[in-house]
């Protein structure tokens, strides 16, 4: 069973930045695909981000584009989402997830297998 455990979430002002982590606890040969949810109060959980390990490519929601950055680290097992240029809107929980299902990155909430507990991002105006 994959764990996923989140962290970098917090208080920041319109303009700013924070960047998440998400550490995967287990080592596997091949990740397939590691994405970056939120869920505003009262929202559906939306699709921000994802990366396919193997391939390298990545994807983004068109609210964050040009604003978010996902990267990767091999040796940490670890998947970061840089998120600059802050705005109140991006105010949610924000969760880290593998699809372990595709490498062909995919967006929709319940092709990803495993979650983390989710970590808070609140950008004040």
């Amino acid at each position: 069973q994959v764990q996923l455990v989140e962290s970098g979430g917090g208080l920041v002002q319109a303009g700013g930045s924070l960047r998440l982590s998400c550490a995967a606890s287990e080592r596997t040969f091949t990740r397939y695909v590691m994405g970056w949810f939120r869920q505003a109060p009262g929202k559906e959980r939306e699709f921000v981000a994802a990366l396919s390990w193997s391939v390298g490519s990545t994807a983004y929601a068109d609210s964050v584009k040009g604003r978010f950055i996902i990267s990767r680290d091999n040796a940490k097992n670890t998947v970061y989402l840089q998120m600059n240029s802050l705005r109140p809107e991006d105010t949610a929980v924000y969760y880290c997830a593998e699809d372990i299902g595709s490498v062909v990155i995919r967006t929709l909430r319940y092709q990803y297998d495993y979650w983390g507990q989710g970590t808070q991002v609140t950008v004040s105006s």
